[in-house]
């Protein structure tokens, strides 16, 4: 049987037959290596899928893989590749059935399947996939998954794709939310592999994954740079790199970074003679990113083209399970309340036309939460006493409603149910203020700070979308405790660097409490930040 090792980088699309078997495949999306045995005319699509698996554009990939099984109707990899497909990790997202319906169509039982793989170690991936598609609930399966990808790194210790899907499995794991440990063993994985496979997309891309927290981030910048070079025609792979961007705080890569994205996205729609997208994850990304620039008007133009999109029925994008009705990313709708919340929250326009455009919600409840805070917090800002009690009230409800949800998932990640609890205890602590009630305020965002404090670090634009300590210390300013205040900044500051409110408020309450420096030293990193803000950002600034 004859033995092909294939071999996919970053070059103008093509396909090279080299001495002994070698395929060289070309492309924009990805640097992927990998041993297998099927026919020499079915490599480029199937090398083409295998960076596109490693890019997590699922889609993209499981129509390669298919063209590859097209060509080569017994090449049991493309059937393991398309399967693979099926199962999101990092997302803990799995089609089941899908998965074994794929496998289905190699052959009716597992002998049969094996039958087709001509070496051990294409043998041994379709055994793993008889784990993490077998028998069982979905945790037990994802552990058993990566206790057999742990031998087969073992097995096969220069392998940079077994050590890619078995720090992949790793991430898995973390069924609770992310733990530091799991993490860490991911990117111990990793980083010995990437010391001979520097260009991997896999090992960068999970490189960046094991790292995208504010602690860890400053070793996930070297993978960051890579893979951005790496893969410039997969969307996924350019904004994956504002993860660690975004959790250093470095504004201006967070925007090159989900505009190179949603440029990718956009060229591909109009390919195709459809409409820009203005919802969806990258975008909700480049919004934070050009509001946090201090660029209001970018991103409102962002948030309307969006809201454009909703009112006409953009259809949702298609996710699994519980994500369904969480992630606000699956569906334009949440997409939408999300990227309004945060808006209005970094530019306290509250008596605006978008503080009042109204959409149904159906039955999204994540979304519902999210609008239920919105309408309150709005209220209070513009002291409506009675209608922030009355969206207070609602958002009670509506988080009974999610709780009920993720009972009966049986969701493990506790992180969803902690942020409804956030946001209602910081509207009833809002509406406490606002009725003259400091104290008790106070004492309640400090027990949301203690609840946030003890969370998962969630990747990305703040998951409590208004920091609890940044609104503790607004709050404490506003009662004349200036030390108190700049602690809190501090500390939120410490858990998202550079947000600009954070900052903004800590140079106040520094300034107010008698440190000149510390305050001028933080408005030097905001003018810096707001370089290309608009003017009356910048003319908010004392003046150097």
């Amino acid at each position: 049987m004859k033995s092909i090792r294939g071999t996919f980088i970053v070059l103008a699309m093509c396909l090279v037959a080299a001495p002994f078997g070698h395929v060289q495949a070309q492309s924009e999306v990805g640097v992927v290596e990998f041993p297998n045995s099927g026919a020499a005319e079915a490599q480029q699509p199937f090398l083409y899928g295998l960076a596109q698996l490693y890019n997590f554009e699922y889609d993209d990939a499981a129509a390669a893989f298919r063209k590859a099984q097209d060509i080569d109707p017994n090449f049991a990899m493309a059937y393991w590749g398309e399967a693979m497909c099926q199962n999101h990790p990092i997302w803990m997202e799995q089609d089941l059935e899908a998965a074994r319906a794929i496998l289905q169509r190699l052959g009716d039982a597992w002998n049969e399947r094996l039958g087709k793989a001509p070496t051990e170690r294409e043998k041994d991936y379709l055994r793993s996939l008889q784990i993490l598609f077998g028998n069982g609930g979905k945790k037990s399966r994802d552990l058993a998954y990566s206790e057999s990808m742990a031998k087969l790194s073992r097995k096969y210790p220069d392998d940079p794709d077994v050590a890619a899907f078995y720090a992949l499995s790793l991430l898995g794991t973390a069924h609770e939310g992310r733990d530091f440990a799991i993490y860490m063993r991911a990117a111990a994985v990793l980083e010995e592999a990437f010391r001979n496979h520097p260009n991997h997309s896999g090992i960068v891309h999970y490189l960046i994954h094991s790292y995208d927290d504010p602690i860890h981030a400053p070793l996930g910048l070297r993978a960051a740079r890579i893979y951005s070079r790496i893969a410039p025609a997969a969307a996924h792979a350019q904004h994956m790199t504002s993860h660690i961007y975004v959790a250093l705080g470095m504004w201006d890569e967070v925007v090159d970074a989900n505009e190179n994205a949603s440029g990718v996205v956009n060229r591909e729609r109009a390919a195709k003679g459809e409409p820009p997208r203005y919802c969806g994850h990258y975008n909700y990304w480049l919004e934070y990113g050009y509001l946090q620039q201090g660029r209001y008007e970018l991103a409102k133009r962002l948030l309307k083209g969006c809201y454009e999109r909703v009112k006409k029925g953009e259809a949702a994008r298609r996710h699994m399970a519980v994500m369904d009705m969480l992630d606000p990313d699956n569906s334009s709708l949440g997409s939408f309340i999300q990227m309004r919340l945060r808006y209005l929250l970094e530019t306290g326009n509250w008596k605006g036309e978008i503080a009042n455009w109204e959409i149904p919600l159906r039955e999204n409840v994540s979304a519902r939460l999210t609008n239920d805070f919105t309408r309150g917090f709005g209220a209070v800002q513009r002291s409506e006493v009675v209608e922030a009690r009355s969206a207070l009230q609602r958002l009670k409800d509506t988080r009974r409603q999610l709780e009920s949800y993720l009972k009966e998932q049986n969701s493990t990640d506790p992180s969803y149910a902690q942020r409804a609890e956030i946001l209602e205890e910081q509207l009833q602590a809002m509406t406490l203020f606002s009725e003259g009630k400091g104290g008790e305020a106070v004492d309640l965002l400090r027990k949301a700070a203690k609840t946030e404090k003890s969370m998962a670090f969630a990747f990305g634009p703040p998951f409590v979308d208004n920091p609890t300590q940044e609104l503790l210390g607004e709050i404490l300013m506003k009662m004349n405790h200036p030390l108190e205040a700049r602690a809190a900044f501090e500390r939120a500051l410490a858990r998202t660097p550079t947000r600009t409110a954070s900052l903004l408020g800590l140079a106040r309450a520094a300034n107010q409490s008698g440190d000149k420096q510390k305050a001028e030293e933080t408005y030097s990193l905001l003018r810096r930040i707001w370089k290309q803000a608009e003017q009356s950002l910048k003319d908010s600034l004392p003046q150097e």
